[in-house]
């Protein structure tokens, strides 16, 4: 029945009563520090404001979450549809729309670290855009005239890659970029230090790194604008990022990875000793060689030499002179000795014909009788009157006959 102390409820707006539900719930302590596990869906991620929007549901339930740009930013990883996660936040009405949404400050993956999910989120990603394959890996040089290094300017690895540098090549230059290698501001550092040396093409070789640590400390090493910088750059990179065990980003876009910055140092330049041992090896290798290939050479000399010297007419002009000489030899001692014969002869001639010779015999005491031109031999070819010459060795005389 009707009852007139009964008093009617006010009426309300849609709005009074959505700013009701919001005032209940933002004022109970249980709904403003809330950690709730669920599985992301309907994921938006807004790139220009930086929100997220998603859904958080379980088997049962699903609830709507927002994570607005300035948490957003905080995420170690990229939250993706089907992800599982834990996170912490407050339940509150968004008013326009009447409905309750869970407003997420923190987010975690869930069985998973999210420094750990964001370095394999991030590998994945540069995997797939190539960042990684061996076709586009620059060759080391293998002997730098100029090292660039990019590391704190107080750490032990510093010291470590300098003294390693010095030992084995002193006559290589370093160019030293001195950056942060942990904190917030050391990707920033990093990237500028890279891009620094490869603009100005201040050297031949970089070696980026620093001493071991926690992945938190080595964090700066997973950043994807270090990734982009490595990669674009023209000079050869060598990572070397913490300890033998610990991998980063940086080392699987990087030319090479050493496993500790001293290995780095030993892996960009040559070892002087090593160098001097085997050039001194090489030049006794090369002068025995070249010992080796002379005496060789000579012998193949000689013997072309003594087949040229049969197969050459010199030789056999030579014999022809000498077979000359040979026959004028002889035939000199052959004209003397016809020589001295026919001297020999002719001095026997001549004695003979000095024995007949009218003059001897005249000088002997006889003379020579003529009568008009005709010797006279005979007495009986003179008369009386006629008259004659008589012709001695030194001269001659005329005569008449006086008797008979």
């Amino acid at each position: 029945m009707y009852s007139p102390d009964f008093k009617a409820p006010p009426v309300l707006t849609v709005s009074q009563l959505s700013l009701y539900i919001k005032s209940v719930i933002e004022n109970d302590p249980k709904l403003n520090i809330v950690f709730l596990s669920g599985e992301i869906s309907n994921l938006t991620d807004h790139y220009r404001s930086g929100h997220i929007y998603l859904s958080l549901k379980d088997e049962k339930s699903v609830i709507r979450a927002v994570m607005f740009s300035g948490n957003a930013q905080k995420l170690r990883f990229r939250p993706s549809n089907g992800m599982k996660v834990i996170c912490h936040g407050r339940v509150s009405v968004y008013e326009p729309s009447g409905q309750y949404q869970f407003y997420i400050e923190d987010m975690q993956p869930d069985g998973l670290g999210a420094l750990a999910l964001a370095y394999e989120q991030l590998k994945q990603k540069l995997e797939k855009q190539g960042y990684f394959a061996p076709e586009i890996k620059k060759p080391i040089p293998k002997f730098p005239d100029t090292i660039g290094v990019i590391t704190s300017p107080t750490g032990a690895a510093v010291q470590d890659i300098l003294n390693i540098l010095r030992r084995r090549f002193p006559c290589v230059n370093v160019v030293m970029c001195p950056v942060l290698v942990q904190g917030e501001n050391a990707p920033p550092q990093l990237v500028r230090a890279v891009k620094t040396l490869d603009r100005y093409n201040l050297c031949d070789l970089i070696i980026i790194g620093r001493g071991g640590g926690s992945i938190e400390d080595l964090w700066a090493f997973n950043d994807e604008s270090l990734a982009d910088a490595i990669y674009e750059c023209k000079i050869p990179i060598i990572s070397a990022v913490g300890h033998e065990t610990d991998f980063t980003i940086c080392d699987f876009v990087s030319d090479l990875r050493a496993p500790t910055p001293s290995a780095a140092a030993e892996m960009a330049v040559p070892d002087k000793n090593e160098l001097i041992s085997y050039y001194d090896s090489q030049l006794q290798y090369t002068t025995s060689m070249i010992e080796t290939l002379i005496r060789d050479n000579n012998l193949k000399l000689l013997d072309i030499s003594a087949k040229l010297s049969n197969l050459s007419p010199l030789s056999e002009i030579i014999d022809f002179g000498n077979n000359i000489d040979t026959l004028f030899l002889n035939l000199n001692k052959i004209m003397s000795d016809i020589y001295n014969e026919n001297n020999l002869s002719l001095e026997k001639i001549s004695a003979k014909l000095e024995m007949l010779n009218p003059v001897s015999v005249l000088a002997r005491g006889y003379s020579i009788v003529e009568k008009d031109g005709i010797h006279i031999h005979s007495r009986t070819q003179l008369k009386a009157g006629d008259k004659f010459s008589l012709e001695f060795s030194d001269g001659k005389i005329n005569a008449t006959v006086n008797g008979d």
